[in-house]
């Protein structure tokens, strides 16, 4: 199963999610849109995906995941599809908003709840990291890839190439390798969530998982163009920025090793906090090579900890039982900090210009850390766990 999970998700965020950058170009010649009206698109997937987080959470908790993820798989496929038909600027918006229906039912959300179902304690976190570093290679395959297939056939054809690579994939090995673990029947989800939500510790956990992950979007989105304001070639930019996706798995691999010595919720704090630096250097010592590589090496390192540290922390608080209830409602305003935080920086840039941008990620960083660090010392106890195997 982790075997198969770590295909789809790889696949998945490939198809669904990065290749979509590689395609504006030569949609805006053909749709006459602009950049912003095509990057809209991929904004709304993005929103929708949150949106529904909540509902998609309780389906896993009370269904599991197989069929619907079977299901999400078809969908997002039939949606790629879809989308090498669009002929105007408004249907490609339509086919971005199933899009984002289908990622949250088969991407990392769903990948996550069903892992930690279906796995003790003891080896969730390899599991975890086992699927993020697998997946974390996602827009190293799936950029070039797309790149090939849109010179070499056509963006239309390539979409129909990918559609169909995607579908053959993804919905066997859904249907066919994801296990289901429902809590027992006498769980109460509705008051773990409830009890979860009225207490201080859970809105630490959204309050710093919210702020970094807005910084990090900010970065992801603005790191080349911020690299070309400080004299550096495009090729040398986006070189550098393509580091992010490797050091995140480096990150992630470092983080579940120190899991061992010390708790999720510090070593996160930390890798944070490193973040905030990162991003505080760069603008001081970016003009030259060896200072923005090693700015954008000491960011990436944190770039994807999140990912894994945010459903091990609500297992670990929660338990099992109405675990995906609960990602899904704190996936919603997280989800909108993501969209909304590289459209906020842009304004901020080209009204105060990239360091006072970098001035909010470093602080955003900080107080995410600052967040963790209260949800670590907090001497709340749990709400009550309904998770029979631990």
């Amino acid at each position: 199963m982790i075997g198969a999970l770590a295909i789809t998700q790889t696949a998945g965020y490939g198809v669904l999610y990065y290749a979509f950058s590689v395609f504006i170009p030569p949609m805006s010649r053909d749709l006459g849109a602009g950049v912003a009206q095509l990057t809209g698109a991929i904004t709304l997937a993005v929103l929708v995906s949150g949106v529904v987080a909540p509902v998609i959470g309780r389906w896993l908790d009370r269904r599991g995941g197989r069929g619907l993820m079977t299901v999400g798989s078809a969908l997002g496929a039939a949606a790629v599809l879809a989308w090498s038909q669009v002929q105007s600027v408004a249907q490609l918006y339509v086919v971005c908003a199933v899009l984002g229906v289908a990622s949250a039912m088969v991407l990392y959300e769903a990948a996550f709840a069903v892992i930690v179902a279906w796995f003790d304690a003891a080896r969730r976190a390899r599991a975890l990291l086992a699927v993020t570093v697998v997946a974390g290679f996602a827009s190293t395959i799936f950029l070039p890839l797309t790149g090939f297939l849109a010179d070499r056939y056509g963006w239309r054809q390539a979409l129909v190439i990918l559609a169909a690579g995607y579908a053959l994939t993804a919905v066997p090995l859904h249907g066919l390798a994801v296990r289901s673990r429902r809590a027992p029947p006498h769980v109460n989800r509705s008051e773990i969530v409830g009890a979860a939500v009225r207490e201080r510790p859970f809105w630490l956990l959204a309050a710093g998982f919210l702020t970094h992950t807005g910084a990090v979007g900010v970065m992801g989105v603005l790191l080349v163009t911020y690299l070309i304001v400080l004299g550096h070639p495009p090729v040398f930019a986006a070189s550098v920025a393509g580091l992010l996706g490797v050091l995140s798995v480096t990150g992630r691999l470092v983080a579940t090793g120190l899991q061992a010595r010390w708790r999720v919720a510090l070593i996160t704090a930390v890798m944070f906090a490193l973040q905030g630096l990162a991003a505080v250097l760069l603008p001081l010592v970016g003009r030259s090579v060896v200072g923005a590589v090693a700015a954008v090496v000491l960011f990436g390192l944190g770039f994807g900890v999140a990912t894994i540290a945010r459903p091990a922390l609500l297992a670990d608080r929660y338990g099992t039982a109405a675990y995906a209830s609960l990602s899904g409602a704190l996936n919603l305003p997280i989800t909108v900090a993501k969209a909304v935080a590289p459209l906020v920086a842009a304004g901020i840039a080209q009204f105060a210009g990239y360091p006072a941008v970098m001035g909010v990620v470093a602080a955003a960083c900080v107080l995410g850390a600052l967040s963790l660090v209260a949800y670590d010392r907090s001497n709340d106890r749990p709400v009550v766990r309904s998770d029979r195997r631990e």
